[in-house]
């Protein structure tokens, strides 16, 4: 898709719109309107709380976050894609390459709408006191909100470091905040989960596609072990059930994770709901609380559509293969992967070279055109209309699979080697994977730095391409477990963080002159 935004907003501009839409006024008029409720006036039953917590929701669903953005600038900071092609736009293709500056759009559309959200948040963990109807949902909803909150300022944390910081509803636009320290932005993130966790139902209790106890404490499980603290980050993921009607477990079919037929299974502890509204133009629906909202991911990667990021080679030559020595190649190729030859449409089509727009890869020496399947729609349509069709495919933010590879990397660095690699041979033992289970000729797992390698091929080949690897690579970069860095790019002390956003500089007095190094 070929747009362009200009971004001129700084955080604090951001989370001020929805404010400053009930708030303006001019000289002595009278601002008195019975029709447009302030937030003063709202929030009093809990009712009106869980339309708070829903905005919410709609910010994050939108194009600026995991309708489209979100996975972009994920997946560009990860080693898992390359470029479709010329049809690549620019500002992607510079954040691909190591070239993005302060003013990326891409960049600046993820940063703002993640204050957005935050923003929306602050004003029901604010409100919450106020709501004494029904106590139970109130607690949930502020739950909720603190998660929502919690997983904003991570995504933030993690790609520029310190950030500003809000934890109530700004109502000012002179309101700015300074950056605040990484430790800061982390203890902030740690108490909202734990928060959150203590009050949250499991996944019997709410409504799919809002947030769980569980989703509270995978992602707690992740925040830890960025900081450095498996011992904690182990004690919130056991607490995930896996028994009982709350309990979570391996779907049978690897596929099921991935396709609309077998959303919230017993594998997914947390998705992002969309809706197919059956068009293939460009009626995704917007930031509104009544309009629902469609993925872009389908059209994106899609191998027969603009197909903007391929699989990397590093991608594609992780996964076993026989032809490279391995027992037995993996069957998650090909359910990440398409490439020319499969069938798609029910097994009605084919794929070809012709079919697949931009540029080829290479597997085990061998030139190809190699494209994503992970959430596309192509499984069951054929052209025309699956080249262009917005879709209602959730995505998936949290499953078991990633709570099991936690789990083993933070046995492995607390010394438990043995049951780290219990833990990997749990996914490959999924029925229709069934690898060969660790050790193998290829990854032995006999010391720490065994089980590190294999804990690293594992992830690679069952998370590819679900925007974990970037905040895998952050991790493992701080520990020196890369002989060689996954980008070839990259300079030490510049290329470890986003730039902060320039407008965000130009705007908020209190953040200018503090850019991270070597922007």
């Amino acid at each position: 898709m070929k747009t362009k935004k200009i971004y001129l907003w700084s955080a604090l501009t951001a989370i001020m719109v929805t404010a400053m839409v009930n708030s303006c006024k001019k000289g002595s008029l009278d601002t008195s309107d019975p029709n447009n409720v302030t937030t003063n006036q709202y929030y009093k039953t809990s009712d009106q709380l869980t339309k708070g917590v829903n905005a919410i929701y709609v910010s994050i669903h939108s194009l600026g976050l995991v309708s489209r953005e979100w996975f972009f600038i994920h997946d560009l900071r990860s080693d898992e894609v390359a470029s479709g092609g010329g049809q690549l736009e620019a500002p992607r293709g510079q954040m691909l390459n190591g070239n993005g500056d302060p003013t990326n759009p891409v960049m600046n559309s993820v940063w703002n709408t993640w204050y957005i959200t935050i923003f929306r948040a602050n004003v029901v963990i604010a409100n919450g006191p106020n709501v004494t109807d029904n106590t139970a949902t109130r607690d949930r909803l502020v739950g909720e909100a603190k998660f929502l909150r919690a997983w904003a300022y991570f995504d933030l944390v993690s790609q520029w470091g310190g950030v500003p910081v809000y934890t109530t509803p700004s109502k000012a636009v002179s309101d700015f905040q300074p950056r605040s320290s990484e430790a800061e932005v982390y203890a902030l993130i740690v108490k909202d989960l734990q928060d959150a966790a203590a009050v949250l139902p499991e996944k019997t209790g709410t409504d799919k596609g809002r947030a769980t106890a569980s989703a509270a404490n995978a992602m707690l499980g992740r925040v830890l072990m960025q900081t450095g603290d498996y011992a904690g980050a182990k004690a919130a993921l056991l607490k995930i059930p896996t028994t009982g009607a709350n309990g979570y477990t391996l779907t049978a079919r690897y596929l099921d994770n991935f396709e609309e037929e077998t959303e919230f299974n017993s594998e997914s502890i947390f998705e992002i709901v969309f809706v197919d509204k059956g068009d293939s133009g460009f009626n995704w629906g917007g930031d509104s609380p009544t309009e629902a909202q469609s993925t872009v991911r389908n059209q994106e990667y899609n191998p027969i559509a603009w197909r903007n990021l391929i699989p990397s080679n590093k991608l594609i030559n992780e996964f076993e293969n026989t032809a490279t020595g391995a027992a037995k190649s993996d069957p998650r190729f090909h359910y990440t992967l398409y490439q020319s030859g499969d069938t798609y449409n029910k097994g009605a089509s084919v794929l070809t070279d012709g079919d697949q727009n931009g540029n080829s890869s290479v597997m085990n020496g061998v030139t190809k055109k190699i494209s994503f399947r992970k959430f596309m729609i192509i499984y069951k349509e054929g052209l025309p209309a699956a080249s262009f069709h917005p879709g209602g495919n959730n995505q998936r933010i949290l499953r078991y699979a990633e709570v099991i590879l936690m789990l083993a990397e933070c046995e492995n660095e607390l010394g438990n080697t043995a049951a780290a690699v219990n833990y990997l041979n749990m996914l490959r033992a999924r029925a229709d994977v069934a690898m060969p289970p660790y050790p193998t000729a290829q990854f032995p797992v006999a010391s720490k730095t065994d089980v590190i390698k294999a804990i690293m091929h594992e992830k690679m080949v069952e998370m590819g391409d679900e925007e974990v690897r970037n905040i895998d690579i952050l991790r493992w970069r701080k520990k020196q477990y890369f002989t060689t860095d996954p980008f070839s790019y990259f300079r030490k002390g510049r290329d470890e963080l986003l730039p902060i956003p320039q407008a965000e500089l130009d705007n908020n007095p209190k953040v200018n002159g503090h850019q991270n190094p070597g922007y």
